[in-house]
């Protein structure tokens, strides 16, 4: 069996929505160089709905793949369905990451949920601070 599906082979050789979104409505970044992944999601958001999104991602092929699935989950949602963006979601539309790979989906949930915290911040809109990760002390990186 190879290590990576062709899923994760087509999103890593050829990653949708890669860039920068310049006046970003909310910017969520992740990962440290201890980690090896960082990861930078950038959102442009209409009426609660994700209009565009783009990321930014140093690190290996799973990162790249991860960001790049994750990116097109989220794209035409609501800020609210993105909030329900698991990190299982996006390993399983790219058919499987292996084990030792698996924290790079965790950083993709991670960094929309963090840019959309921004989006919240920015705008004055109440959220449960539970529902959001504290990438400081997170223990895939520890």
């Amino acid at each position: 069996m190879a290590l990576y599906s062709e899923k994760v082979m087509d999103h890593f050789m050829h990653p949708r929505n890669v860039g920068v979104i310049e006046n970003a409505d909310g910017v969520g970044e992740v990962g440290n160089a201890k980690c090896g992944d960082i990861m930078k999601i950038y959102l442009k958001i209409e009426n609660d709905i994700i209009v565009d999104v783009k990321f930014e991602t140093f690190g290996c092929g799973s990162a790249i793949a991860s960001s790049s699935m994750a990116t097109e989950m989220i794209m035409g949602k609501s800020i609210h369905d993105a909030m329900e963006l698991t990190n299982k979601a996006v390993a399983e539309a790219l058919d499987g990451l292996p084990a030792h790979k698996l924290h790079c989906s965790v950083l993709a949930e991670e960094a929309i949920k963090n840019a959309l915290k921004d989006y919240f911040d920015r705008n004055g809109i109440p959220y449960d601070a539970k529902q959001f990760p504290d990438c400081a002390h997170c223990a895939h990186c520890d």
